[in-house]
C-alpha cells in the first residue's frame, strides 16, 4: 500500500492504471474511518483489480468552522485500518494539493444541492461537489462507493457526474449502523455517553415510519409526523428538519405512489448534529 501526497503522482499512477487496462474502484473520505467506511472498502476491494481510498478534510464543505477544527485527524490511524483490506493506494493531499493558491473555480448542482441538508448547511454541496469532480479527475475511477446515511451527497455526486460527463460509476452501500440502530458516523465520536445511547431513536422513529408505509400509509405528511412524534418524546434530541422527498430530485412529495422516496432527517443532541434516511418505495 503507497501512501500518495501529490496529485501529480495521483495523476501519474491513474493513467498507468489505465493504460494496463485495470479496473479501479475509489472510495472518497475525509477520514476518521469506522465499520461504515470499511464496508464500502470491503465492496470496493471485490469489484476492481485495484483500490484506491482518499482521506482529505475538505474545508470548503464546512459551514461551522468550529465543526471543522472539531473533525478527527489521524491518518496514521486510518492507514493501519486500511492497510488491513488489501488497499491498495491512500490519497491523502495537502490542502494546498487540492485548492492551491489563487483557486477560484467551484462546482454547483442546482435543485437537489438546494433543499433538506443545503439548506441547513448553506454553501456545503457546493463544497462536495467541487472535491469530487477534483478527485474523480485525479483518480480517474471506474467504480466510486458512497454510503446510503448520505442520501443527499448521493443525488448530487449522481447529477454531476452524469451532467459533467464522468465515466465514472456511482455504488450506493446501505447505510451501517451500530447495535444500537444509530447510523455510524465520524460524529458519533463527539457524542457523550448518554446522547450517544438516546441518539439511536433517531433510526427507531425512522423504522416506524417506515412500519407505518409497509402497513399502507401513503401520505408523506403522516409519516413524517410519525418520526417527529418519536423524537420529541427524547428530551435530547433537537429537530432540524424531517422531510420526505424524491430520491432522485429531493422534490418534497405529498403522498408515496410509485418511486422511491427518502424519509430524511437532521437532529442535533447536543452540539453534535446526526443525520439518517431510509428509503420507501410502493414496490417494496
Amino acid at each position: 500500500m503507497e501512501i500518495i501526497n501529490r496529485r501529480q503522482r495521483m495523476f501519474s499512477i491513474s493513467r498507468k492504471l489505465r493504460r494496463d487496462n485495470k479496473k479501479v474502484a475509489f472510495v472518497p473520505t475525509m477520514g476518521a474511518l469506522h465499520a461504515g467506511h470499511i464496508t464500502l472498502v470491503k465492496e470496493a476491494r471485490q469489484s476492481a483489480d485495484i483500490v484506491i481510498v482518499s482521506i482529505f478534510v475538505n474545508p470548503v464543505q464546512f459551514n461551522d468552522k468550529g465543526d471543522l477544527l472539531r473533525y478527527r485527524r489521524d491518518l496514521t490511524s486510518d492507514a493501519a485500518m486500511l492497510a488491513e483490506y488489501e488497499v491498495d493506494y491512500i490519497f491523502a493531499p495537502e490542502e494546498s494539493e487540492i485548492y492551491p493558491e489563487g483557486f477560484s473555480t467551484y462546482v454547483y448542482v442546482e435543485g437537489v444541492s438546494e433543499g433538506l441538508e443545503g439548506a441547513s448547511r448553506p454553501g456545503h454541496f457546493r463544497g462536495v461537489a467541487t472535491v469530487v469532480t477534483i478527485l474523480f479527475n485525479t483518480v480517474r475511477p471506474d467504480l466510486a462507493f458512497f454510503g446510503a446515511k448520505d442520501a443527499q451527497q448521493v443525488a448530487v455526486i449522481r447529477r454531476m457526474t452524469t451532467d459533467l460527463g464522468f465515466e465514472t460509476e456511482i455504488v450506493v452501500i446501505p447505510t451501517v449502523r451500530e447495535e444500537s440502530g444509530l447510523a455510524m458516523s465520524s460524529r458519533n465520536e463527539n457524542l457523550t455517553p448518554e446522547e450517544r445511547e438516546k441518539a439511536s431513536i433517531i433510526y427507531k422513529g425512522l423504522r416506524e415510519a417506515k412500519l407505518a408505509f409497509r402497513a399502507g400509509t401513503r401520505n408523506a405528511s403522516e409519516l413524517v409526523g410519525i418520526v417527529q412524534k418519536t423524537l420529541e418524546s427524547e428530551p435530547l434530541a433537537r429537530i432540524d428538519y424531517i422531510a420526505a422527498v424524491d430520491a432522485i430530485s429531493l422534490e418534497p412529495v405529498e403522498k408515496i405512489e410509485d418511486r422511491e422516496v427518502i424519509l430524511s432527517t437532521a437532529v442535533y443532541f447536543g452540539k453534535v448534529r446526526l443525520i439518517d434516511n431510509v428509503a420507501l418505495n410502493a414496490g417494496q
